[in-house]
Parts: structure tokens; sequence; C-alpha cells
């Protein structure tokens, strides 16, 4: 995952590329996306042979690598499916939070972070934050 997906912006990049380098290019985003991300491939767009092509980018992959594409390629990556917080990783974030924050301010912040509703996030915080005390 990239810093502006995990900075929660998610997004369809979309790029025009060769097709003497679509196989490569597929191949590259599958090990720097991941293998599982989902993907288009746009060939000869608003044209009489107009094609599209949806799998994850491994399986393009290797059907382009079988079947080499012709024409103008537009490639789509869609966007990383949101990983959901562990019990543990918000528990981590509030503690650090709490060690420089307030309990409400520390609650918002890994509230907004996590994607998790704020009252959820500040019952955990007034936990930690009694837990700490005793």
């Amino acid at each position: 995952m990239h810093a502006a997906e995990r900075a929660g912006l998610g997004a369809t990049l979309i790029w025009h590329e060769a097709p003497h380098r679509l196989a490569d290019t597929l191949h590259d985003m599958a090990a720097v996306f991941g293998p599982d991300r989902p993907a288009a491939v746009a060939r000869e767009l608003t044209k009489r042979f107009e094609e599209l092509r949806r799998g994850s980018v491994s399986e393009l992959a290797d059907f382009y690598t079988q079947t080499p594409p012709r024409g103008e390629i537009t490639l789509l990556l869609g966007p990383a499916p949101e990983e959901s917080a562990s019990a543990d990783d918000l528990d981590a974030t509030l503690t650090s939070l709490l060690a420089t924050h307030s309990v409400k301010d520390a609650a918002a912040l890994a509230a907004a972070a996590a994607g998790l509703p704020k009252r959820v996030v500040y019952a955990r915080a007034l936990e930690l934050a009694n837990q700490k005390k005793d």
C-alpha cells in the first residue's frame, strides 16, 4: 500500500501503456500493488474493435503474457481494499495517542484513522486511560 492509500485516499489509477510493455507493466504492478488488486485493460476505446478485460492484476498479467495486445491501451488499477483495524492495532494507536493527547482528542484521532465510530473508540480510550491510572 502506498502513502496516499495509507492516508485514506483510495482511487482508481489510470495509465496509457504501449502494447509491447503491457505484460511487463502488469507483472510490475502485481509486485508493487499486490497480485489480487482489481484491474482492467481497455483496448481501442471508442473505436470499432473496442475491448475491455477485467480481472486481478496477476490474471491480466498472465493473459497478456500469452496474448500480446495491439492498439491503444488504457490500464486501470482499482483502489486498494479497505483494511479493517484489529483491536490490537486500535489499542496500540490509542495508547500512543494517550501519551500526548487528552482522551477526547486521542479517541477522535484514532476513530478518524481507523474509520470507526467515535463513541466506540472513546469508550475504549477511557478503558485504556483508566487501566493506566491503576
